[in-house]
């Protein structure tokens, strides 16, 4: 035969509320480690994003540098004194790579901001645990 609710003693439910607490807490703590690992991995990929678009950037500024320098330099030279086409031609290809690389880092810090370090899923759960608890006391 089964013993209802109001059969039982205080001290049965106490040690009940106590269990099932305890549970509870230990699965959130694991929630909460969880998500906080995905978001750990997260920020790290935008991070390694940032690094590579910097790196992208200077490495293929280096790879196409002097070819585009000596283009335009021979470009430049045909409507402009020598002296002027060698360092202006340098400023105009630097320019571009300073704007490639920007493009590439704000990119990545707009993803970055957009992730939010507080545990969502863990802080909903929280919420519903709180009022699972207070209709258990009542």
């Amino acid at each position: 035969m089964a013993v209802s609710t109001q059969e039982r003693s205080l001290g049965d439910l106490l040690r009940e509320l106590s269990t099932e607490t305890s549970d509870l807490l230990r699965k959130e703590v694991e929630l909460a480690k969880t998500e906080f690992s995905e978001k750990a991995a997260r920020i790290g990929k935008d991070v390694g994003a940032i690094a590579l678009g910097g790196a992208m950037a200077f490495a293929g500024g280096l790879a196409l540098l002097l070819a585009a320098i000596y283009g335009l330099t021979a470009l430049l030279d045909t409507f402009l004194p020598l002296g002027v086409a060698v360092w202006l031609a340098p400023l105009i290809v630097g320019a571009i790579l300073v704007f490639m690389g920007y493009g590439r880092i704000t990119t990545a810090i707009s993803d970055l901001k957009n992730t939010g370090l507080a545990p969502r899923q863990t802080t909903q759960s929280l919420q519903e645990n709180k009022q699972w608890l207070k209709a258990k006391i009542q």
